[in-house]
């Protein structure tokens, strides 16, 4: 249903980085994880993270309003829903991705210079290490919600090699490992994120069952092969149409006939104007790099299928943003693509 636009809600929209601007900076701060089980006042936050107190005051009152944190005469205390997304020690912390929205927030508010001049945008740096951190460390919690949902929901029996294409931590090479203990996977990204791939895998005791291999998929051809399963979450929106069609043609050169290819990222209706998640994912993309945006349903299966994969099919998983999934198979007869 279309939504009939009033004052208010216009008013809403354009205010709501005031919500996340808070969000971001009380995790910066470390607020949560200051309050984690207990209470205190506005004073001994001030104490703990060395701020002013009366701005402190001012930045509680306000999480409070936005139901984050509980306040009680003149005490603070976390929200169920901090306590368990917000605190540091938590397994399900959110606020590396929530920090990743600050480092690019300052592109956000450069939008219209960007549709100007086609974009990218230049932006406010943070260091490379913080913000390589905070990405992968993000893409990871968001990836151990999602992982073993798919992984439960994609049948994979009687396949025992996987490709993790740009996987970086290997979070679902995990999952469809731990759902299907015949199975084989190798992380196929670049060498930096090799040390922390190789961490999390000794974490959940895949260390011989998962592999890591070092490259740049944009540029050399998929080694470790052949596959009979490839994972590609969240890769074709960092690139061109043509880059896709590459990187999904040095995919199922690397996978044996009848070998299974699985596309997770934000995609869009055929008509390019929702879900709306993925539609704004795409000036995301815009303010990033000059190519990469949100594809379509019908424009990835036609890479697919350019690319000599048949059977393809919409998967029935939606994730909260509006992730979800395309796959097919490779042909087994090279003469039918």
């Amino acid at each position: 249903m279309k939504r009939e636009w009033n004052p208010g809600m216009l008013l809403e929209t354009s205010g709501a980085y005031w919500q996340g601007c808070t969000l971001q900076a009380a995790v910066r701060l470390g607020i949560f994880t200051a309050l984690a089980d207990r209470a205190l006042s506005a004073d001994k936050v001030a104490d703990v993270l060395r701020s002013d107190p009366r701005a402190t005051g001012l930045m509680l009152d306000a999480l409070a309003a936005m139901d984050l944190i509980v306040k009680e005469e003149n005490l603070y205390r976390n929200s169920e829903a901090a306590q368990n997304l917000l605190v540091l020690a938590s397994p399900r912390y959110m606020g590396h991705i929530i920090l990743h929205h600050h480092h690019i927030l300052d592109g956000w508010a450069q939008l219209d210079q960007a549709v100007k001049t086609g974009g990218p945008i230049e932006r406010r740096p943070y260091g490379e290490e913080i913000e390589r951190e905070s990405f992968l460390m993000g893409m990871f919690n968001m990836a151990m919600g999602n992982g073993p949902q798919i992984a439960a929901q994609i049948d994979l029996s009687g396949r025992s090699r996987l490709l993790d294409l740009g996987g970086g931590p290997g979070t679902y090479a995990i999952h469809f490992c731990l759902a299907n203990p015949e199975l084989e996977a190798v992380i196929f990204d670049r060498p930096t994120t090799e040390p922390f791939a190789r961490k999390t895998a000794k974490k959940f005791g895949m260390t011989d069952r998962i592999d890591f291999i070092g490259g740049d998929f944009t540029v050399d051809n998929i080694a470790g092969g052949p596959y009979d399963v490839a994972w590609l979450s969240h890769i074709l929106h960092s690139n061109s149409t043509e880059q896709c069609q590459k990187i999904i043609n040095k995919t199922v050169a690397a996978m044996q006939p009848g070998g299974m290819i699985i596309v997770h990222d934000f995609i869009l209706d055929n008509s390019k104007d929702g879900p709306q998640f993925p539609a704004l994912f795409s000036l995301n993309m815009l303010l990033a790099n000059t190519d990469g945006r949100s594809y379509s349903e019908k424009e990835i299966a036609g890479m697919l299928s350019e690319g000599g994969v048949e059977s393809i099919t919409r998967h029935s998983f939606k994730a909260a943003n509006d992730s979800s999934i395309i796959y097919g198979v490779k042909c087994r007869n090279p003469d039918s693509i």
